[in-house]
């Protein structure tokens, strides 16, 4: 009854308007960032004791190469001093630790594939993810972690060779908008714990920002999300969960009981490369009987700390295969990822003004 109700709906959003959201969105991101880095104190560094001290944006960038890796080139154009790679292997700890004091912007651009009754679906998700830390005592911070997922979707419920007289038509093949807002507020502790844990507990919020029916719950939701990991030397082990439940339903829409878990495992190597295996499972505890409640992907990614200039970014690139979905799920799927990096372990440096600058 849902899926016919919810085929009347019709959206024009069109993919320029979504583009120029994103940059919209985008410039207001990197406009405010350098304004909350500021405000950071200089040794808001969580975890300090065990991550070293906290990369300072383009320090040690030549002048004359706009776009270095950390690493030693192969041809030898570009190296870097021990002071330098203890930085730049610092901020690759930073970037596996969900709690760490480190402000990044993620576009993580994900692709999946097998969808639908003919299997030929797919899925296009850009996730613009800000993480802010914010400083809230001299032994807490409280992270905001934010993930805005811009959707495009294709054939995901066409079924072939339907009759014309049937009452799913005409088919909506096609859905482009705006999914549902998830946001989290991880309390976590500046120092690790006992035998090295880190850690951080808070609430998670689900807000129905979808534009469409078939992209958003149509409930606002909420529960507890909880993170614990350790780090010894390159290696990052953990787990990530969290727990929703509808609070607020729109008329003719479904409650929300809906469970994400994250056990990750990655390794950083001398170069700054990371690699990860983790699986982004949901369990939607509401599936009708006879379907799979769990979707279970498991996702394989390299990463690699660069600088574009002064300013230092991550690239991730990645694959998943889907162990399990409910029917008409997805079977494989491709990631990117570019991620903005904004350390807050000392302020920005001022702007320079030359003599034309009254």
């Amino acid at each position: 009854m849902i899926c016919c109700a919810a085929l009347r709906y019709r959206v024009n959003v069109k993919r320029p308007q979504i583009a120029l959201g994103i940059a919209v969105f985008t410039l207001v991101i990197l406009s405010a960032v350098p304004a909350v880095r500021a405000a950071e104190p200089p040794d808001s560094d969580a975890n300090s004791n065990m991550t070293g001290r906290t990369f300072a944006p383009g320090e040690g960038a030549p002048a004359n190469w706009p776009f270095q890796t950390v690493g030693n080139l192969s041809l030898g154009v570009v190296t870097e001093s021990p002071a330098e790679a203890a930085e730049e292997d610092n901020l690759a700890k930073q970037l596996s630790n969900p709690v760490a004091s480190l402000i990044s912007v993620p576009f993580q651009a994900n692709e999946d594939f097998g969808y639908g009754p003919s299997h030929n679906g797919y899925k296009f998700t850009l996730n613009i993810q800000p993480v802010i830390p914010i400083s809230i005592s001299k032994d807490w911070n409280v992270i905001v972690r934010t993930i805005f997922p811009i959707v495009s979707q294709h054939d995901l419920f066409y079924v072939e060779n339907l009759p014309k007289n049937s009452p799913l038509q005409p088919q909506n093949r096609s859905q482009d908008g705006l999914s549902d807002t998830l946001q989290s507020f991880f309390f976590s502790p500046k120092k690790p714990g006992p035998f090295g844990l880190i850690w951080g507990i808070g609430p998670a919020l689900l807000y129905p920002t979808g534009t469409h029916p078939f992209l958003g719950t149509g409930t606002f939701s909420m529960g507890p999300t909880v993170v614990v990991l350790e780090q010894i030397g390159g290696w990052t082990a953990g787990a990530l969960m969290n727990q929703l439940w509808s609070v607020a339903i729109e008329e003719h829409r479904s409650s929300v009981s809906q469970m994400f878990l994250q056990p990750f495992l990655s390794y950083t190597t001398k170069t700054h490369t990371t690699f990860t295996l983790n699986t982004e499972s949901t369990a939607n505890w509401n599936n009708t009987p006879g379907d799979a409640k769990w979707t279970v992907p498991l996702n394989l990614q390299i990463g690699q700390i660069l600088k574009i200039g002064q300013q230092p970014i991550s690239i991730t690139i990645g694959g998943r295969y889907y162990a399990d979905s409910p029917r008409y799920g997805p079977d494989w799927g491709l990631r990117f990822v570019l991620t903005l990096l904004y350390p807050t372990g000392r302020r920005p440096e001022p702007v320079e003004r030359t003599g034309l600058v009254k």
